[in-house]
């Protein structure tokens, strides 16, 4: 009984935290005055924490062809994350993995609801889980991909390009603390915890330059950071005119904001604190 009741009270609160995403993200979307240029001038947050909703709102837009799916790696409890949007405001299908059976329940009950077709699943991302990732997919170049595991994201990363995924839209998380020049990544671990790893809980990831490398290597351009310092934004340039892509002048780097608070020094001063750790040059 006591369970029962507990669930209804945390569906009746995620489903307030649906709604105030929801009036904050279009509030927050009019609002903007868009430059095409300027990606920075593209952010807003309904779901979202770091102004990812409006990037990928432009780049969806651009798109010149849309089979409107999406997939999202490291997706929580569907509430906050880089497709909540997508899935409850503009009515995507998608397949959202996440490692937490409790926060994957609490989606089922609320969010996935919003859609006919999206599907979560209760998934500890390891390079050789990929094949099973692609033979539940519905798309193999979903509009946007998103990944944030705080983790193996390299390693990844690499393992959905070599199963044949090719998405339109791929959004990173970037670990600031190696810096905007460092091309590096943590060593892969398929059990990798990142609050387990190092008391400082900054040893995970990869850097943005890493990133730039990685991408640029298998045919995608980059197009942002968000300014908050956690997501970099890629695209298959096959997707897009050239036009468009050209003229835009993003942020390559920015410091975490929450890293940078935590700890009261830039990026260089934290890396000194896992520098004696072990890091595969990208």
């Amino acid at each position: 009984m006591f369970g029962r009741l507990f669930n209804y009270l945390l569906d009746v609160r995620d489903r307030q935290r649906i709604n105030i995403a929801l009036s904050k993200g279009a509030a927050m979307m009019h609002a903007r005055n868009i430059d095409l240029k300027s990606p920075a001038s593209w952010e807003f947050s309904g779901f979202s924490q770091n102004g990812e909703d409006g990037i990928l709102d432009v780049l969806r837009k651009n798109l010149k062809s849309s089979n409107r799916y999406f997939i999202e790696i490291g997706a929580a409890d569907g509430i906050e994350n880089n497709t909540g949007w997508l899935l409850v405001a503009e009515k995507y299908n998608g397949l959202l993995i996440e490692g937490s059976p409790h926060l994957v329940e609490r989606a089922r009950r609320t969010v996935v609801g919003y859609s006919i077709g999206a599907e979560i699943h209760n998934m500890f991302v390891t390079k050789e889980s990929i094949r099973a990732l692609k033979a539940m997919s519905m798309h193999h170049d979903p509009d946007v991909f998103s990944l944030d595991i705080d983790g193996n994201d390299y390693h990844i990363a690499q393992a959905i390009l070599d199963n044949g995924f090719r998405p339109k839209i791929f959004a990173v998380e970037y670990n600031s603390v190696y810096g905007p020049e460092r091309s590096m990544t943590i060593e892969y671990q398929p059990t990798f915890v990142f609050t387990q790893a190092h008391p400082t809980h900054l040893y995970y990831g990869v850097s943005i330059a890493g990133w730039r490398k990685f991408f640029e290597q298998n045919g995608y351009r980059f197009v942002t950071v968000d300014q908050n310092g956690v997501n970099g934004f890629f695209v298959d340039p096959a997707h897009f005119d050239k036009s468009f892509l050209d003229e835009v002048r993003g942020l390559e780097f920015a410091e975490n904001q929450s890293q940078y608070k935590k700890f009261r020094k830039s990026s260089d001063g934290q890396f000194k604190l896992i520098a004696d750790q072990k890091f595969v040059t990208i």
